[in-house]
């Protein structure tokens, strides 16, 4: 296929990364469809509509140039006071992160939030977050894919920034040695 630009390998991980990262959306809070980039094309894709009555709990995508043992790019929940919408970027502030079995793999979730968003971008660390909010996470992931071919998924525990940032970091050294210059950026 001939080069083309697309967002997991072209678009920065953000300066200032692990502590505030670029993320990219692909889910906007409040949806039933579950959206994800084509790892081919660049392109979003609908992959499929939620079988259970939940919606996503935060706006929802990855952060580019990072690689998970899954395969995919990391994942980020954004908490905003304002609709984002797909294949938006928004500069992260990381807070923590949700650490997830899903069908016996390890699926970690960075929590962050909006930094330029004034409303949640006081949010420091996930133990500032109120426990609700935890709690719908926990619950949205848990029982999204409950409907689906009885496909199990269990949130282990919440973990702090400190933990969030090792996750990041691990997430960008596989980057880089599994992509390694071909898709190198400063």
């Amino acid at each position: 296929m001939a080069n083309h630009f697309n967002p997991w390998h072209n678009v920065s991980r953000g300066d200032n990364n692990p502590q505030v990262v670029q993320s990219i959306i692909e889910i906007p809070k409040g949806s039933k469809g579950k959206y994800e980039l084509d790892k081919e094309s660049g392109l979003l894709k609908l992959d499929r509509v939620l079988f259970s009555a939940v919606h996503y709990p935060a706006a929802y995508g990855f952060i580019p140039q990072t690689y998970c043992d899954d395969k995919d790019p990391l994942d980020i929940l954004v908490l905003c006071s304002v609709d984002i919408v797909p294949m938006c970027l928004v500069e992260a502030k990381v807070i923590g992160v949700m650490q997830m079995v899903d069908q016996d793999e390890e699926d970690d979730k960075i929590i962050a939030v909006a930094a330029h968003d004034i409303s949640v971008n006081h949010y420091n660390d996930i133990s500032d977050l109120p426990p609700h909010t935890l709690l719908e996470m926990q619950r949205f992931f848990e029982d999204y894919k409950a409907l689906e071919h009885n496909k199990h998924v269990t949130v282990e525990r919440f973990m702090g920034k400190e933990d969030a940032y090792r996750i990041i970091n691990d997430s960008i050294k596989l980057y880089e040695a599994t992509f390694g210059e071909q898709y190198a950026m400063k």
